[in-house]
């Protein structure tokens, strides 16, 4: 009998500095902290070994914070450590996010004999003001630097991270932006538009940043899709391009609701029919590693996973998919006609060119995907 898939998440929570934008899990570390934090992960994910005895992981993903920030000999520690605790498909994919200035050659090469055959580069912009007013570490020459150590060092799975929406940033800027990132030719490109999340500085000085409007800001997702679809990279998901045969499939199992383990502080777990998610207080969950007394005291949220919230999540990650809701895969899944239960609250998004419905699918067009979050809203009972 053929194993079930399993996706692996490891979260390092540190960064050189923070971003004026960022509000995920991350900080600079203090002296010591990351040999700590690293002991703490490993003996979390050593413990979750048995439980996935029985599964065969086919992706891994060390996202952050800037997992570069660790040395090749504590990166080799974890990769080891995953690689010992679970069993790994031949060909999985394993992605690594990076920074720019986080690495060299060397290093990139080092990466590459521990298996990890994915980078994924923060790059965000290519003018060197808008890098500043987000509170980047890099500049553009930088960035090209990094990206071409990793090409000599060996990786052929590129993924570039860019955003529209940010301080200073104009339509021209953002089309010189998607013209330099063509020409370094990465397999995926990622487009996530600015939000202005609160507990971040942009969200203390939001009422005076220089934001583009939000006209501006949709002629940007426009000439992302525009741009990067005639230059072969196809939009599969609202934020997502990839050239034929890398697409992100890590990322893709999280829209397909497929399983996956999350290790590490306010890392997210879809597991044995509960999604879970531990505390971001790191002295907490170091403490309950090094000492474990009660898992679930770590725990920010947990739930299982019935009938309806299964038929939401499944309508609400599918949109997020060019592809979006195959009519006959959601009728043998959940046994209802799709349109039937969601025609006359989409009617008037049909009508007014954001959705497409027909006897196949039910899908975003690229102007319903820009407004997908509101309108998933309106037709979905969260």
């Amino acid at each position: 009998m053929e194993k079930e898939k399993l996706g692996i998440y490891v979260h390092i929570p540190f960064c050189k500095s923070k971003c004026g934008y960022c509000d995920f899990c991350s900080h600079v570390p203090a002296k010591g902290e990351i040999d700590r934090y690293l002991n703490a992960l490993m003996l979390h994910i050593q413990d979750f070994s048995g439980a996935a005895a029985n599964y065969i992981v086919d992706t891994v993903y060390i996202g952050g914070g800037t997992p570069t920030l660790l040395d090749k000999k504590q990166m080799k520690l974890l990769t080891e450590c995953i690689r010992t605790s679970f069993k790994l498909e031949k060909d999985a994919e394993f992605t690594v996010e990076a920074n720019p200035g986080t690495v060299d050659k060397g290093y990139l090469r080092a990466l590459l004999g521990m298996g990890i055959n994915r980078i994924s580069f923060g790059l965000q912009s290519a003018s060197d003001r808008e890098l500043r007013a987000l509170g980047r570490i890099h500049t553009r020459d930088e960035f090209a630097e990094s990206f071409k150590a990793a090409r000599a060092a060996g990786f052929c799975n590129i993924n570039v991270d860019l955003m529209y929406g940010i301080p200073y940033q104009s339509a021209e800027s953002f089309a010189e932006t998607l013209a330099f990132v063509k020409a370094l030719d990465p397999e995926h490109v990622s487009v996530y538009g600015l939000k202005i999340e609160e507990g971040t500085r942009f969200y203390r000085e939001r009422e005076s940043l220089p934001l583009p409007d939000e006209e501006t800001e949709y002629k940007m997702y426009r000439k992302a899709h525009s741009f990067l679809e005639a230059a072969g990279y196809k939009h599969y998901e609202i934020s997502n391009f990839a050239r034929p045969g890398f697409a992100s499939r890590h990322n893709l199992r999280y829209w397909l609701d497929e399983k996956y383990l999350g290790f590490g502080v306010a890392a997210h777990s879809y597991f044995k029919n509960q999604r879970y998610a531990y505390v971001s207080d790191m002295e907490a969950y170091m403490l309950e590693m090094e000492h474990p007394q009660n898992m679930s005291a770590i725990l920010s949220e947990c739930s299982d996973i019935d009938v309806f919230t299964k038929e939401t999540e499944y309508v609400m990650l599918r949109m997020r998919l060019f592809d979006g809701v195959l009519l006959h895969e959601y009728r043998n899944t959940f046994g209802k006609d799709f349109a039937k239960k969601y025609g006359e609250k989409l009617r008037r998004y049909v009508d007014g060119g954001f959705v497409k419905l027909d006897g196949v699918r039910c899908a975003f067009t690229v102007k319903g995907m820009y407004v997908s979050n509101y309108i998933l809203s309106d037709i979905l009972d969260f």
